[in-house]
């Protein structure tokens, strides 16, 4: 037996000569009927009637044809779109070494799966390291802006001793990818200073959680995270942050700011701005406070309770389109002290793990 290998372009060739070939049938029907049919040729009542019928049934047959082609194709397109929101933005595990966590995200452009924001979750020797990102634009056109910062994360976290060493690396792809950008768009430039690509920027927060649950952290012009402890909602830090990456060069030193503890039973809620900015119909925005006291307040919740009564509550309050990208990422820790820390005492004194 012979067989005979039907490669992909002939195949490709194939479906789209058969996705011709109906609507070519049905212009054929309408056009021979026109000429040769007697009755076509009539300029009577009934034999218009005849005649408007024979072209209605042939356009519905088009439409039907056209819908059917734009169907399949939208759902190649979201099987494409999602393919690639999970290798960008991959599923994080529900436990990352002792900390429980969820993360969810939501495009500003409709039919979009992957916005600006950007989120991961590491373990490494030196701790779990976080990072949470928001980049200049929403939807589609931040893509590849978001897989060059987070390529780079997740290599210089396991490379970089120092949280400083990770944000210089994150630094320096976001630059190698503005200028690959630069000249794709104006090759003639050679990375001209005044092209859109040189206004692109980044907002970057990267924390370093320890295992005796002291936390690190450097800003780059994004949101603080909250500490949910209790039913007590505040802010991680206050602490002025670095310009974003992009537009200003980082400092010559980048020593990572101690900005409190992460407790067992403690919550960490990140965010991007797309989050308080939300607006209503009325243009006011989404009281994220508010929803986070909310949700802690008859206890401690899961963080994917927390994630989901927050998300609920800005959907409704946006009514259900937000106007820029919206990233939220929670994070618990349900690590188990042996000893229990005095008010005061230094972190990592007594407190640790139990493994």
């Amino acid at each position: 037996m012979i067989r005979i290998r039907v490669g992909v372009p002939y195949r490709r060739r194939l479906r789209r000569s058969l996705a011709l070939g109906l609507p070519a049938a049905w212009g054929a029907v309408a056009i021979t009927y026109k000429l040769t049919c007697p009755l076509a040729q009539h300029t009577e009542l009934g034999a218009r009637i005849v005649t408007s019928a024979v072209f209605f049934a042939v356009g519905t047959g088009l439409v039907l044809h056209v819908r059917r082609s734009v169907l399949v194709e939208l759902r190649q397109v979201r099987k494409v779109a999602g393919a690639a929101q999970e290798a960008l933005l991959r599923p994080l595990p529900p436990r990352v070494d002792g900390l429980a966590v969820a993360a969810a995200q939501l495009s500003a452009e409709r039919g979009a799966f992957v916005g600006g924001d950007l989120y991961e979750v590491i373990a490494t020797e030196h701790g779990v390291r976080v990072v949470m990102g928001d980049v200049r634009g929403h939807g589609l056109a931040a893509i590849g802006t978001v897989a060059a910062v987070l390529g780079s994360f997740r290599e210089a976290v396991h490379d970089e001793c120092e949280l400083g060493g990770v944000l210089r690396r994150l630094e320096r792809a976001l630059a190698r990818h503005l200028c690959e950008r630069a000249r794709a768009g104006h090759p003639s430039a050679g990375g001209d200073p005044d092209s859109p690509v040189a206004e692109e920027f980044v907002t970057v927060l990267l924390l370093e959680i320890r295992p005796d649950g002291a936390v690190s952290a450097l800003n780059c012009g994004h949101p603080w995270p909250y500490l949910l402890r209790g039913s007590r909602v505040e802010p991680l830090a206050v602490a002025e942050p670095l310009p974003p990456l992009g537009p200003f060069p980082l400092p010559a030193e980048l020593p990572a700011e101690p900005v409190g503890e992460l407790l067992p039973g403690d919550t960490l809620f990140l965010h991007t701005d797309g989050a308080e900015d939300g607006r209503d119909a009325h243009g006011r925005f989404f009281p994220l406070v508010e929803a986070l006291t909310a949700a802690v307040r008859d206890g401690p919740r899961t963080p994917q309770g927390v994630l989901g009564a927050v998300y609920t509550r800005l959907l409704r309050h946006t009514g259900g389109s937000p106007g820029d990208d919206v990233a939220m990422l929670v994070l618990r820790n349900d690590r188990i002290s042996a000893a229990v820390r005095q008010p005061g005492e230094p972190v990592g004194h007594r407190a640790h793990r139990v493994t």
